[in-house]
């Protein structure tokens, strides 16, 4: 799946099946319901759910918490704008997804 057929799938009421939990995360966090997304990557202890973590508690304005998350993937805190870091997301999820 590229980036516009996902984004395509957002028009839809639920994530196409088969998605890595990462990415569905990030599909119901650009579908507006963050604690949907924060409830799939609170249960993971993947890298890739740490970055989506870390990228959830920036949404929420929470930095001191997404710091922390960001330190759990391995990087440093991110401070682009909140856009440029989702695509980002979006863009290394979907490579690894396949």
């Amino acid at each position: 799946m590229d980036r516009e057929e996902f984004l395509a799938t957002l028009e839809g009421r639920t994530p196409p099946p088969g998605l890595r939990p990462e990415l569905e995360a990030l599909w119901w966090l650009m579908r507006g319901d963050w604690d949907r997304a924060h409830r799939i990557v609170q249960r993971l202890a993947t890298v890739e759910a740490a970055r989506v973590h870390a990228h959830l508690h920036r949404v929420e304005g929470d930095l001191v918490n997404a710091d922390w998350w960001y330190r759990r993937a391995g990087i440093p805190p991110m401070r682009e704008p909140l856009e440029r870091e989702r695509e980002r997301l979006l863009a290394l999820l979907l490579d690894a997804h396949g």
